[in-house]
């Protein structure tokens, strides 16, 4: 079975967790044999790992033909894509030239490969090049991630009539605690009315797909996220913890989606009863200065501690160091950050409003907005061995039972059921 997905970030070159999802699921489908994935991204940087699919990138896609000799739009593009997957667009020509002003002198588009001021403007650019790989690559399924490449399926479908997946990683509704944007609004309902079948990753993000945007719930499945397995590099780090203090980590991005003035609040009550605790928050986002603000605000800045963005081999030389993390979530469709804690043995306590409350036993669960019930259960981890090294056990035991393989076979049969193989 031929797969050709719209993506807009994969590993090493991530900014959140749907590049982390897109590369577990795809990995995961690919071990159950009979896949051959096209994954495309607006950018490739070229280090990705293309062993079990095959990466095209839309910047490297040419839309229109400029006077060049082939052999030197070969040499030029070449670091995206191997000779034989380009396409001679003499025969393939996309014929809407609006976006002219974007066009470099080999007749690509340009993408900045990230979230740019202009994302709108990017996503109409990149379902212009989805209409061209559409016509030139051979596939039976579309599979769009997430609302960024909805429009790029859709054109795809329109293009080859073959049925369209979208994946909903979020929502707007998860993103702005209700205060949706009507352009991305738009954008996401037009993709759930397109598509043949939804897949989302949780129930809490189905109910909000059903209930929100009026879908049918016939063609709505819930594939819940999983983890990587930890390679021998990652398990070969070293905790770098210069204290004999408990480490509580919070990671991910400090916007308002994840509550991290909860968090704030938090360990301002366990610092309250005891000192031998030290909070660190690892990410960057809008409210950063608001949180460094609140920590002074609340006497705590001595025991709480910055580190901005973290990726790759230092997101788990936090994790190692640490003794507990925490995601008080407001709204989190799934949140894998806490698998990966489990992984390494950290104990962990999550918001009831997540996705992977769903799926999770061996963590403690609390509402994001219910600050004493947070404050007590950090304090009971690092006040008592016995909970710390249960929660620690029985949570990786766990989640080393949560892989991407039971994930990706789920995907497969929803192929074979839009397809009408089954």
């Amino acid at each position: 079975m031929k797969a050709l997905m719209f993506g807009w970030e994969f590993p090493p070159h991530i900014l959140g967790g749907l590049g982390t999802a897109s590369y577990g699921l795809t990995r995961g489908m690919a071990s159950c044999g009979d896949m051959d994935i096209t994954f495309v991204i607006p950018k490739p940087w070229g280090d990705e790992d293309r062993s079990f699919l095959k990466i095209i990138g839309a910047n490297c896609t040419p839309v229109a033909w400029r006077d060049h000799d082939w052999d030197y739009v070969n040499q030029r593009i070449g670091h995206c894509m191997d000779p034989q997957d380009y396409y001679d667009l003499r025969d393939h020509i996309y014929a809407d030239f609006n976006y002219m002003q974007h066009l470099n002198d080999l007749g690509c588009i340009e993408f900045s490969g990230r979230y740019p001021e202009n994302l709108l403007e990017e996503i109409n650019n990149y379902s212009i090049v989805a209409g061209v790989i559409a016509r030139t690559s051979p596939f039976d399924v579309i599979h769009s991630h997430d609302w960024l490449t909805y429009p790029a399926g859709i054109h795809a479908k329109q293009i080859t009539g073959k049925p369209l997946v979208i994946h909903v990683h979020a929502t707007d509704f998860d993103r702005s605690r209700g205060n949706v944007n009507p352009q991305v609004f738009a954008i996401e309902k037009d993709g759930m009315n397109w598509a043949d079948h939804i897949i989302c990753v949780s129930d809490l993000t189905r109910q909000t797909v059903i209930e929100k945007y009026q879908i049918d719930p016939r063609k709505v499945t819930t594939v819940h996220n999983a983890v990587e397995p930890i390679s021998p590099e990652i398990e070969a780090i070293e905790p770098k913890k210069n204290t004999n203090d408990k480490v509580v980590t919070f990671l991910g991005r400090i916007t308002m989606q994840k509550g991290p003035e909860y968090f704030v609040e938090a360990a301002h009550r366990v610092l309250s009863k005891t000192k031998n605790v030290r909070f660190v928050m690892a990410g960057s986002g809008d409210k950063m200065n608001e949180m460094i603000k609140l920590a002074s605000a609340r006497g705590i800045a001595d025991r709480f501690h910055f580190t901005g963005f973290l990726k790759g081999k230092q997101v788990y030389e936090m994790l190692k160091s640490s003794d507990v993390y925490i995601m008080p979530s407001v709204s989190e469709p799934f949140g894998i950050s806490p698998l990966e804690a489990m992984q390494v043995g950290v104990p962990s306590i999550i918001s009831l409003q997540s996705g992977c409350a769903e799926i999770l036993s061996n963590v403690i669960k609390i509402n994001y907005w219910d600050i004493e019930a947070m404050a007590d259960a950090i304090y009971s981890i690092v006040t008592y061995p016995a909970m710390y090294d249960h929660l620690k056990e029985e949570g990786k035991n766990e989640v080393d039972q949560i892989v991407w393989e039971k994930a990706g076979q789920k995907v497969i049969d929803i192929y074979k059921q839009v397809l009408g193989w089954q």
